[in-house]
Parts: C-alpha cells; structure tokens; sequence
C-alpha cells in the first residue's frame, strides 16, 4: 500500500498544500521525461507476494503484527488487514539465472515465515481471494495499525458521503451486497510484478504491458469464491474495483474513471500522461504534506499511491536518479511460489516481445479490445476467448500455446535469461494450460468432487489446498487432494 502517514485527521489547508505540491512536482516529472532523467539500466525485476495468516479452523488470523515483530524481516511487511502480510525482494537486474535467484529468495523468506507462523498456531496461504473469509472477519476491528489504512477508510467513506460500499458481482453464481468500510480490498490478495525499464523503453513496455494482461491473468486465475459464491475465475478483479469506488471523473468516451481501473488508454507519447491524468481527473484522498524538497516527488507518489490502474507506472528512486516501474498487478498469489515464478516468466517474457515487433502491437490492437479481452480472460479464465493482434478471435488456451508461448520464449531469449530458467518456468505454463489447471480450475474440481458430500464447505477447500500448497508443486501437479 505504499509510504506510511503520521496522522490521519486532514484540514483543507492540508488538502490545498498538498495539491499545490501535487501541481509543483507534476511539473517537475514532467521536466524529468523532457530531460531524459531516469535510470537508463537495462530491465530490472521484482515482486511483491502478499499472503494471509489462517487459523487453525483455516479462517483469518489477525495476528499479523505479532508475526512480523516475531520474524522480524525487513523485506515482509503489514497490509490493509491484520490477517495479511506482504513479502519483497530484493529486485534483480532481469538477465542469466535471474528468476531462480528470485525464486531461492522468495521461497527461503516463504519457508521461514512458514515456520514462525507455525509456532503461533497459525499458517500462511497464498491464494487470490481466502474462500473462508466472510464479512465477520472484514470489519475495523481487523484493519491494521497503520495511520494509511485508518485515513484511507476515512478518505474513501468521505468522498462517498457516507454511503456503504456496493458489491455487485455476476459470474456463475450472482454476489450482491453492500458493506461500511474498504476493509472489503482485504479480500484480495495479489502477486504483482515489477518491471523496471530505461526511459526510451517506457511506452512500448507498459502498453505492452497493458495488452498482456488478459493471456497473464486467463493462466494465473486463483479467485473463483467469495463468500461462498463461485463468481469469476478471478473474482479478486471485480472485488477490487468495487471495494474502493470512489469515482473520479466522467469522460465521454470512456465512460466513469474509477480509481481501481483498466485505464483509460495507451500511453501515446510517454508514461507522463498517466501522472497528468492522476493530477487533473482525480481527487486527493490522502492529503499528507511533507517537509522534503520537490525533487523527490513524495507527493506525486503518494497520489499514484492511491490509484490502483492494473497496470500501474511507478517511480522510484536509487542513490537519488529516478528510474520508471511497471507494477502489473493482475496476477493472485499462489498457488505456490513455483508457479508464481512462471507467471512472472510468462509475463516478463511476452512484454519483451511484444515491446521488440516490428509494428507496437497497440497499432493492431485497439485499447477497448485490450479491456474487453481482459475482463473476458478475469471471468472466464483458461475458457475465454482473446481477440489477438491479427483480429481473429481464438480460444485462450491454444493461443496461449501456439502464439504466447513461443513469443515468451522469445522475449526471455533476448532479455539474456539463461536457457534452464526460460525452460523451466515456461515449462510450468505449458503444462498448465495444456492441462488447463490453474488454481481457480482447481478449487473448482476439488468442490466439484467434494462439496457435495461435504456441503460444499470452504474450510474443506482451504485444508486440501494449503495441503497441496506445502507441498510446492505446481498447481497442475496437484490432482484432487482429500
């Protein structure tokens, strides 16, 4: 979620100083894409892995404080609610055996974590949305102690004007509900991907990015249940969107601007447009001044903190150079940290190649197919069809297959990834798809086989699942577990 507040309570000359220093340091990033002023490395990668603490009835533990000071590890840090955490890495420039040192790193904290929560009677699940949890466990009682979260409830209740917050989900059962709080986006749990990239690469990377998506999220799918629903294969999408609706601005041809979003376009010339589009159509939600100069934009990136596009153009900084981020947030945690790498293979893979054909795929691709192709790809997952760059409309899978696959590989290729990673982690999406079991599939078998005589009970789902899960196989791998 981002920088830390120290206090929550705002006035409205908190709200003007902020968004003077809002319009100061927008103009200023602006010089920054003018001037060619960001780190010019070649692609760097990262992740962000957020997980939930459970019980041992498998409902959420809020214990995540008591976890944290216990592990006591830099890099793992509190979420929204006190039943999750998120686990970092150190990020890699993205070349030779890159992604199995991420993995050696991702899965040595994973296992280490796994024994500390343990030893506190509880367990951690990687998995989009916790089949057990319900609205008893989503409540203020369970936000984490952090002054962010308390300010953005306020902020989000504020601009709505008191009115709950609507869920409105249709998937193959309907979720209609309405809830007081945005304790709702606890819900949802992601893996996200960080690519880093060099300025002059920007633009084909996050549209590039953007077009990606759908194939990333179709093979990734994790989220088929919230409170006891089966909705969409990646029913964390729609959750997300509705927990934090705001609204931001109507646009004739794109319809409300929501902070939770697709987007409402490619970038055309530079990622400066998303920053434009963040100070000029959306209201601030978190107003905290700071004492720093300008040059470190900590208002501008607090700001882009508080809008969550799926595909999100950051900014960081490293011995005091700007450098530019591509968060790609799509994909759920889980179901384990073997096949989390190969969503990230799969997805580092195809962007470089779609970055490197001769004509940007965004010319061959209209941005209302991109959105259309996603949604399609969060509901129906492995079943949906993508209408591609050539315009014919194909089934996910055998595109995947025979397209995506083979452009993957190629793009790994010419990062420079060493052939062992590319095989391997590639080799776990093939086989996935080819056996069309992602984790959403499998939740879906297991209650299928089981729920009927278990009466479809979630806590008989999660007990197989994190069973499976310790085992670290790859999803595809894991057959129906009792």
């Amino acid at each position: 979620m981002g920088q830390e507040i120290d206090h929550t309570r705002f006035t409205q000359r908190d709200f003007d100083t902020f968004a003077q220093r809002l319009r100061e340091e927008t103009a200023l990033l602006a010089c920054y894409f003018d001037e060619g002023r960001f780190d010019d490395d070649p692609p760097v990668a990262g992740f962000e892995l957020e997980a939930w603490l459970v019980d041992r009835e498998f409902g959420p533990a809020p214990i995540n404080a008591a976890f944290l000071q216990r592990f006591n590890n830099p890099l793992v840090s509190p979420e929204l609610a006190t039943f999750n955490v998120e686990f970092n890495v150190d990020p890699l420039a993205l070349r030779g055996d890159a992604l199995s040192r991420l993995e050696t790193e991702l899965q040595t904290s994973w296992k280490a974590g796994c024994a500390v929560s343990q030893s506190m009677g509880a367990e951690l699940a990687m998995i989009g949305i916790l089949p057990t949890v319900d609205n008893a466990h989503l409540v203020m009682g369970n936000l984490s102690s952090m002054n962010r979260y308390v300010a953005l409830n306020a902020a989000v209740l504020r601009l709505r004007g008191g009115r709950p917050l609507q869920l409105d989900i249709h998937g193959k059962d309907i979720l209609r509900a309405e809830h007081g709080n945005v304790m709702l986006e606890a819900a949802t749990t992601s893996f996200q991907i960080h690519l880093q990239v060099p300025l002059m690469l920007a633009v084909r990377a996050y549209n590039a990015s953007i077009i990606a998506s759908a194939p990333l999220v179709a093979v990734s799918a994790n989220s088929p249940y919230l409170f006891g629903k089966d909705l969409w294969a990646e029913t964390r999408i729609p959750l997300f969107e509705q927990s934090v609706e705001v609204g931001g601005y109507e646009d004739d041809a794109h319809g409300p601007m929501r902070r939770v979003t697709f987007g409402s376009g490619y970038a055309r010339n530079s990622i400066m447009e998303c920053f434009t589009e963040n100070l000029e159509h959306y209201p601030v939600l978190l107003p905290k001044v700071f004492d720093s100069p300008p040059e470190q934009l900590e208002h501008l990136r607090l700001h882009n903190g508080t809008l969550w596009r799926w595909n999100r153009p950051l900014i960081g900084f490293k011995n005091g150079t700007p450098h530019l981020r591509i968060e790609q947030r799509v994909v759920p945690a889980g179901p384990t940290i073997a096949d989390a790498m190969a969503n990230a293979a799969f997805y580092y893979g195809l962007t470089q190649a779609l970055c490197e054909t001769d004509v940007a795929p965004e010319n061959d691709m209209p941005f209302a197919r991109a959105r259309d192709n996603f949604y399609a790809c969060a509901q129906q997952g492995l079943d949906a069809h993508i209408t591609w760059l050539d315009g014919q409309k194909q089934p996910a899978q055998s595109l995947i297959l025979k397209t995506l696959l083979p452009m993957a590989h190629g793009g790994l290729i010419s990062l420079g990834i060493n052939d062992k990673d590319r095989i391997h982690f590639l080799g776990i999406i093939e086989a996935r798809v080819q056996n069309a079991c992602n984790g959403a599939i499998w939740q879906r078998r297991f209650c299928a086989a089981h729920g009927a005589e278990k009466g479809n009970d979630m806590a008989h789902l999660l007990s197989a699942y994190l069973q499976c899960q310790r085992s670290g196989l790859p999803v595809h791998e894991w057959g129906n577990s009792e």
